[in-house]
């Protein structure tokens, strides 16, 4: 089972569940786990292959998919006996959240997406296709701060982009190929997402300088009716670790409408 840490504060409060993006681990969620405490329980996971979850205490897979991933997230749900849960994700977390809406929407009361990704442009099709050439014969450390570079460029997004190469040196080599190689292949499953609502209430908190996933998200929201746009100014990728203040008001706000 993937490692996990709960913060049950009272048995009568909603869940939260936390899903940490690629060569991230549930650690990144650090400025937001006090905001949340107040007023929900709060689940913290880590991912196959990162954080905690690198033990090898499960079945060892070449290839990884959405769906196995997904699974073993609602392995531990089960194992917490968490009927239903709010999600909160941040990068390829969200497209881990939105896949189990498609596949356990009982199980997801709502989603915040955060740095949210629903396309990828030819430019990061093109940045994808050259990692997956070169993940072989590069050291993936050098392609993981490459395009943690093109992702979060800026002088502003320094803290957030050296988070996640720290988190990233914590990666094997073999794992960072797969978790490469699953990311290289989602333009088809966020097509089949784009083209559908899934009904369950859905915030996108985005930072305006999110320059590679931010118009797309732009071009989606209004066509479905679930969902909604926060956009944080002079913000990056990774809102939640850029702007935490903001991003826990804009999550926490959202949270409230849906109990209301």
């Amino acid at each position: 089972m993937l490692h996990y840490t709960k913060y049950e504060s009272n048995p009568e409060w909603k869940w939260v569940t936390f899903i940490h993006g690629a060569g991230g681990s549930s650690s990144i969620w650090f400025r937001q786990l006090r905001a949340f405490r107040k007023n929900y329980n709060v689940l913290l996971i880590d991912l196959r292959g990162h954080g905690k979850s690198k033990q090898p205490i499960y079945e060892k897979l070449k290839r990884y998919t959405f769906d196995v991933i997904g699974d073993e997230v609602i392995e531990v749900l089960d194992h917490l006996k968490i009927r239903q849960s709010h999600f909160v994700g941040i990068s390829l977390g969200t497209v881990i959240i939105r896949d189990l809406a498609e596949r356990y929407p009982h199980r997801v009361s709502s989603m915040i997406m955060g740095g949210a990704i629903v396309r990828l442009n030819l430019r990061s099709q093109f940045l994808m296709r050259m990692g997956v050439l070169l993940k072989s014969v590069v050291p993936y450390l050098i392609l993981y701060r490459f395009f943690a570079f093109i992702i979060m460029p800026r002088k502003t997004h320094r803290e957030s982009r050296n988070l996640f190469i720290q988190e990233a040196k914590k990666l094997y080599q073999k794992e960072f190929k797969r978790w490469f190689t699953l990311a290289s292949e989602v333009n088809p499953l966020l097509a089949f997402f784009r083209s559908k609502d899934i009904g369950i209430p859905t915030i996108y908190i985005m930072g305006s300088e999110d320059h590679m996933f931010l118009p797309a998200i732009t071009k989606l929201v209004p066509e479905h009716k679930y969902s909604e746009l926060a956009v944080i100014e002079n913000c990056g990728h990774v809102v939640n670790v850029d702007e935490p203040d903001q991003f826990n008001s804009l999550s926490l706000q959202f949270l409230g409408r849906q109990s209301s």
